[in-house]
């Protein structure tokens, strides 16, 4: 990956989480990883424990981050959730798997926070 897309990534996911906070989502990890993969986020939505994708865009448009989110990256996204909560012990907690889709090509960003994105495989 370049470092221009990293760059990128890493200004999504501040921005994701800025307008995240504004909801009353809870920060617990930024870019957790594990042997299975990794997720952008995981946050306390009051009782639910949330798995968020952000999807950053600086061309085409804001239905482009949400598409980038395929079955494939659900499926690898659902297996470092149940690690976390295998590791974490955190059964006894609701789980929601949200994407955010973030567009820089305009004045200002636009943002999408997708609750309920997508099921568990697991």
């Amino acid at each position: 990956m370049t470092r221009e897309k990293l760059n990128l990534g890493k200004l999504g996911e501040e921005i994701a989480l800025k307008k995240l906070k504004r909801l009353g989502y809870k920060q617990l990890i930024s870019n957790y990883r594990c042997s299975l993969g990794e997720v952008d986020l995981i946050a306390m939505d009051g009782d639910i424990l949330v798995f968020i994708e952000v999807k950053t865009r600086k061309r085409n448009s804001i239905f482009n981050a949400k598409e980038a989110v395929d079955f494939r990256k659900q499926m690898q996204i659902s297996k470092v959730a149940l690690a976390y909560i295998k590791s974490n012990d955190c059964f006894e907690l609701r789980v929601r798997f949200d994407v955010v889709a973030v567009f820089l090509g305009g004045k200002k960003p636009e943002i999408e926070v997708i609750k309920n994105a997508f099921e568990s495989f697991y």
